[in-house]
Parts: C-alpha cells; sequence; structure tokens
C-alpha cells in the first residue's frame, strides 16, 4: 500500500466513476432521519491539486473529470457529484479534485459520523489538513483492512463502509472480498462499496464466482469500461460492487452510467454493466 499515490491518478475515469456513485449511496442514506455512520478504508489526501507535477505527468485527469466538469447536459443524478467537485473550484477553471473523504463529508449532515484510515504517513498528515475542521470526522493512520475490527458495528447501525484498495499487491481480489466477509458479519444492516479494477475477463469471472459463493446478502455489480479488451497501457475500466444497496439502485445507476460511458469513451469503445450477483 505504501508504494501507491492517488495523485498520479486522481480525478482520472475511475475517480469519475466510483465518486459518483458514492454520491447516489450518501444521498440515498440521508433520506431517513436517523444517523449515519461511514468508514473510509483507503481514504487518500481528502484533496489534489491536479497542477500538481505527479498530476501532470500522468495527465489521466484530463480523460476523466475534465470531460464532464464544464458539461451543462449532466443527467440530474450526476449533478451531486459534480457540484462537489466544482465547490472546489469557485473560479469556474477546474484544479482542484476532491477525494471521497470531502465528497462524503460535504454529502453528511451535522450528525452523521466518518472515520477515515489512510496508512501512509505523509498522506495522513495530507488528509488531516484538508479535513481541518470537519465535523463529526475521525483521522486515523492505520490499514484500512484491518480497520473493520475496530469500527464495525457502529453504534448507529445505518452506515456504509467504503472500500477503494489500491490493487498493488498479490491476490488483492481475495483480500478485498475476505474484508468485505467480515465488515459483513459485524455490520449485516450496512452497506458495502467495493473499488475495483478491471483485469482480464477470466479474472473477472473467477472475482464474480468467488462473490456468489461468499454468503452475502443482495449485491449489485456496477462497472464502466471505456477501452476495448485490447487495451493494455493501463486499466481499461473500473467496477463498484455494493452490498445491501439503496432500493432502486439498479433502476437508477444505467442511465447515469451510460452518460459517463459516453462522455468519458469518446471512440466509442467499452460499455456499462449493472447486474445482480446475487439477489435477494
Amino acid at each position: 500500500m505504501l508504494s501507491y499515490r492517488h495523485q498520479f491518478h486522481a480525478g482520472n475515469v475511475s475517480d469519475v466513476f466510483k465518486h459518483a456513485l458514492l454520491c447516489r449511496l450518501l444521498l440515498a442514506l440521508g433520506r431517513k432521519d436517523k444517523p449515519y455512520f461511514v468508514l473510509d478504508t483507503h481514504a487518500g489526501l481528502g484533496l489534489y491539486d491536479l497542477q500538481h507535477d505527479w498530476s501532470e505527468k500522468t495527465g489521466e485527469w484530463r480523460k476523466g473529470i475534465a470531460r464532464v466538469f464544464g458539461r451543462s447536459d449532466a443527467p440530474e443524478a450526476l449533478r451531486p457529484y459534480l457540484d462537489a467537485v466544482r465547490a472546489e473550484n469557485p473560479d469556474g477553471n477546474l484544479r482542484f479534485y476532491p477525494g471521497s473523504p470531502r465528497i462524503t463529508r460535504r454529502l453528511m449532515r451535522d450528525n452523521d459520523r466518518l472515520a477515515l484510515c489512510e496508512l501512509n504517513r505523509d498522506d495522513c498528515a495530507a488528509l488531516q489538513a484538508a479535513m481541518h475542521g470537519a465535523r463529526h470526522t475521525a483521522i486515523h493512520n492505520q490499514d484500512g483492512f484491518t480497520s473493520i475490527k475496530g469500527f464495525l458495528p457502529p453504534r448507529e447501525r445505518r452506515g456504509l463502509t467504503f472500500i477503494d484498495s489500491a490493487f498493488d499487491e498479490a491476490d488483492e481480489f481475495g483480500r478485498v472480498l475476505r474484508t468485505v466477509k467480515e465488515a459483513h458479519s459485524r455490520f449485516a444492516t450496512g452497506m458495502i462499496a467495493v473499488w475495483y479494477p478491471l483485469m482480464a475477463p477470466s479474472a473477472m469471472a473467477a472475482f464474480a464466482r468467488s462473490v456468489q459463493a461468499a454468503g452475502l446478502p443482495k449485491t449489485l455489480q456496477l462497472e464502466l469500461n471505456v477501452h476495448g479488451e485490447h487495451f493494455t497501457e493501463h486499466i481499461r475500466g473500473s467496477g463498484l460492487l455494493v452490498i445491501n444497496p439503496p432500493y432502486g439502485l439498479d433502476e437508477e445507476a444505467p442511465p447515469l452510467l451510460d452518460w459517463l460511458w459516453r462522455a468519458l469513451s469518446p471512440d466509442g469503445e467499452g460499455g456499462v454493466r449493472c447486474e445482480w450477483l446475487v439477489r435477494e
């Protein structure tokens, strides 16, 4: 984990995909009056300067958030996410990109609690600065995978565990699935959202089978792929598993993802997926 630095990838296609969906999950939690809890296991910096040398080196944000930031035809379901990005750039010029901590805290209410975990010491210090003064927000310099035992179940009995691993170690799919099972065993009433990169089709089929065999409750699989299967420069796209998804997400997500695909895949390659891996 320590070798991964998200500054290189901030605002890319995967960020747009997962953060747009994260907003929908948070808004669903906010429909009920009772407070909720969010655990972000791999929080990162919290806020990214897209003019940083690392961001400029890869330029990934130019193919991601830059392609949707100024769009006036975005669907209503995407507006909370775009509003979160625009709030960091009040002059209208795209420079700063909010990570999941700032997006999450923006959509949470005064009485909702947020716990953020970041293993990299320098990144955690930057996260502390980015979240300075945030209400009901605790920041911990620790491994997000081990945080499950310390934070779940929360006293609220409602909430979301957001797992956004770097996928830079061997058997990361297995590690993530073990973490999901642990989170569900401790917090069966909560939602779990897990980001993952799209690998070779055979690897993804094996991952889907392992999820189906894990004994989890209803699980929705959402994916956005902006490249053809021949693409090898970097990941073709990414997915989000949502365990215990909010009612109606399976109908709300497809048109949102279709719009994003058309905006982010100028060559028309790839596509979207919204399927139940585990039904009720």
